[in-house]
């Protein structure tokens, strides 16, 4: 739904009395059915009976497709009666109605209500009908108030407008994408907590990891005792304390019997510690860097952002790596040609803000063949980078901007600042996963909730999935 025009001429609610109203006088509401409408009376009322929310049962039934609940169009009645005729102060006594016809989206209503009879003491009977588009009678009906005595006019009351969002929509999305692939042997780094113990575990039972538990063998058999869980058939490596548990992850990676690991109940520093040593750690050629995946309520598709997590004030050159493993993960995620928004707190290149040097550089790089695979631009600020409405208002024409599938933070704070607000403001949830190092690395967060967990190995397994296909 759109928000009002605060410009336009403030409107007004008005009732008619009981002296006012005469047999056959009528008003009409005429509405379109709209997915929009049947969501937001399902929600409201509860009723998720599948003729009107399940598409693939709705083929299935007598109507062969997704039809109103049938109080929807009572509602729309009752709307009449209390805003229009007799209007605010109606009181309802009685309603009865008759569903002759489904209402269909798409099909558009027009509800009537006619005055039938007037009686004593403000009673009025009032005929009700909604007849759609083709002229068939879909519901009729009566109803029984009494109408106000007393006059009636005020401002009307501007609503709210309603975001409709499956929450963790796009994450059932990922998750859904990869049935049928191979799941990943993948070391779970010191799951001594019931949280990341399930997480793993859950992981595994959907076929996306196979798991292998690093860390304290007693401290994980005890947590899987508060969680519930059964750890029969699941390979445990005994480790002393976090510290072992993430060199021995490590160790299994270099070996070649892990393919990812699976941060557990330890810091991220611990972690980092063992996959970034000198000589037995998991470095390559290209510079580690965490990317987001977050499902925002108010965003069309994933929301990719980085580095949040590793590179505190990544130079141009960690920059370009940060950017190229965004990319690779876009693209094993199914994003043919990723959208880039190098961003800034402006969007012109200023000598003074040396965020804009290097997102003018990346871009230029990207144009040199450095940066492969997508789409970049910038600087721009985060408004113009995701919403098309601020990018047209400031006159930016490009093919990223408003529409970005990934977003470049000039550091780590802006990027950590960013994700925690959508995170904790928007309702977003937050998958997450380090690339660069030899096989990508799990990250999970104390907030996570068992989706995004799900998702972050989700993640991991299209990501090796996709490195694993052989070249065209």
């Amino acid at each position: 739904m759109s928000a009002p025009d605060p410009a336009a001429p403030m409107q007004f609610i008005e009732n008619k009395t009981y002296g006012e109203i005469s047999v056959g006088d009528h008003a009409e509401l005429i509405r379109t059915l709209k997915p929009q409408d049947i969501e937001l009376f399902a929600v409201m009322s509860g009723d998720v009976n599948p003729a009107h929310v399940d598409a693939d049962y709705a083929k299935t039934d007598m109507f062969h497709g997704i039809i109103a609940h049938g109080m929807w169009g009572g509602a729309l009645i009752s709307a009449v009666l209390g805003t229009e005729l007799p209007g605010p102060g109606t009181i309802f006594l009685n309603q009865s109605l008759k569903f002759s016809a489904p209402v269909g989206l798409g099909d558009t209503v027009t509800v009537r209500v006619e005055v039938r009879e007037k009686q004593p003491k403000g009673r009025l009977t009032l005929a009700c009908t909604c007849i759609n588009q083709d002229g068939t009678l879909v519901i009729e009906g009566e109803a029984h108030v009494i109408a106000p005595r007393d006059k009636v006019r005020r401002p009307r009351v501007i609503l709210p407008e309603v975001h409709l969002h499956v929450r963790a929509a796009q994450y059932t999305k990922l998750i859904a994408q990869t049935g049928g692939l191979d799941p990943i042997r993948t070391a779970v780094v010191h799951p001594c907590d019931a949280l990341s113990l399930t997480g793993a575990l859950d992981a595994g039972q959907q076929g996306m990891i196979i798991p292998v538990l690093v860390g304290p063998r007693a401290r994980i058999t005890a947590a899987a005792t508060e969680a519930g869980l059964s750890l029969d058939g699941i390979e445990l490596i005994d480790a002393p304390h976090s510290h072992a548990a993430a060199a021995a992850a490590v160790a299994l990676v270099r070996a070649g019997k892990v393919a990812a690991l699976m941060k557990g109940s330890l810091h991220t520093d611990e972690l980092m510690e063992a996959v970034v040593h000198a000589t037995l750690g998991l470095r390559t050629e290209r510079r580690m860097s965490h990317v987001y995946v977050l499902d925002v309520p108010t965003y069309p598709k994933p929301l990719l952002m980085t580095d949040a997590a590793i590179n505190i004030a990544p130079d141009l050159a960690i920059k370009r790596d940060i950017v190229q493993n965004a990319i690779d993960l876009a693209l094993a995620l199914g994003i043919t040609l990723p959208k880039v928004a190098i961003l800034s707190a402006v969007e012109m290149v200023n000598p003074r803000m040396p965020s804009t040097l290097d997102a003018a550089a990346l871009c230029k790089m990207a144009d040199r063949g450095q940066i492969s695979g997508a789409l970049l631009d910038g600087p721009l600020a985060f408004d113009n980078a995701i919403s098309p409405a601020a990018a047209q208002a400031k006159g930016i024409v490009s093919d990223v901007a408003g529409i970005a599938d990934i977003l470049v933070a000039p550091d780590l704070e802006a990027a950590n600042m960013m994700a925690k607000q959508l995170i904790y403001l928007a309702g977003a949830d937050a998958a997450g996963i380090v690339l660069g190092a030899r096989v990508p690395i799990i990250l999970t967060s104390r907030a996570d909730t068992a989706m995004s967990r799900l998702a972050s190995c989700a993640l991991a397994q299209l990501f090796i999935s996709h490195q694993r296909k052989p070249l065209p």
